[in-house]
């Protein structure tokens, strides 16, 4: 296993990378975002990774959501997500769950981290309520367009910080939506790993007008629960 894992044991150590086998991570949707996730996180070590996602692969899907290929059509997102994490690292258990998130939580799985890949803020506003009332981290990502967001929620609130709404999303390009899981890859590695993390603090990308990467931080509060 040491040997699969090699340029991450030069990072920490295996006593680190043993660590990870106990670590059970769920990631709430597996399109762009969550698809990215499985790819960046699934050959990382971490023992239990759960896949929800209710929908179907289409066509339309394909160019950004880079766990899917040509023929995938109508397969279930998860379940072939799931498939990748498995046949790419063999040391990690990879379950799909079809279904939404809120009939995810009934099944009581208790995990150490969820990871955001959804693409809607009521989604997310179910997420960030289920995280405090079970005191698990959560890991926030969204894009559009050339931007993204990225937060470690700890203890600042999504719903008391965003206006929870059925926004449309305007389109998305396939680089932003790998740039921004990445981040949020790396978030959720350093933090199971026991490495430093910033904690409730907000970060925007975004490239301007001349084509430059602006990154803004905002820090949040806590919440008022």
């Amino acid at each position: 296993m040491m040997h699969y894992f090699h340029r991450q044991v030069q990072l920490w150590g295996e006593e680190t990378q043993l660590s990870l086998q106990s670590k059970r991570i769920a990631i709430i949707g597996s399109g762009g975002l969550g698809s990215s996730l499985a790819f960046a996180l699934g050959a990382s070590g971490i023992g239990e990774i759960h896949m929800i996602d209710f929908d179907t692969v289409s066509l339309h899907n394909i160019h950004r959501q880079i766990a899917f290929k040509s023929g995938d059509e109508g397969k279930f997102k998860a379940e072939v997500c799931a498939q990748l994490i498995e046949s790419r690292c063999p040391y990690v258990k990879a379950t799909a769950h079809i279904c939404n998130f809120d009939e995810f939580t009934k099944k009581n799985i208790e995990v150490d981290l969820i990871i955001d890949g959804t693409d809607n803020l009521p989604s997310r506003g179910a997420i960030n309520t289920y995280a405090i009332a079970k005191r698990v981290p959560w890991v926030y990502g969204s894009v559009e367009a050339f931007n993204g967001q990225v937060c470690f929620f700890e203890e600042a609130s999504f719903t008391e910080l965003f206006k929870i709404t059925q926004k449309t999303p305007a389109g998305i390009t396939a680089p932003i939506v790998m740039h921004i899981a990445s981040l949020q890859a790396n978030l959720a590695l350093r933090y199971l790993a026991g490495l430093n993390v910033q904690k409730d603090k907000l970060y925007y990308l975004f490239f301007n007008d001349e084509g430059e990467l602006v990154t803004q931080k905002f820090a949040l509060p806590k919440s008022e629960r």
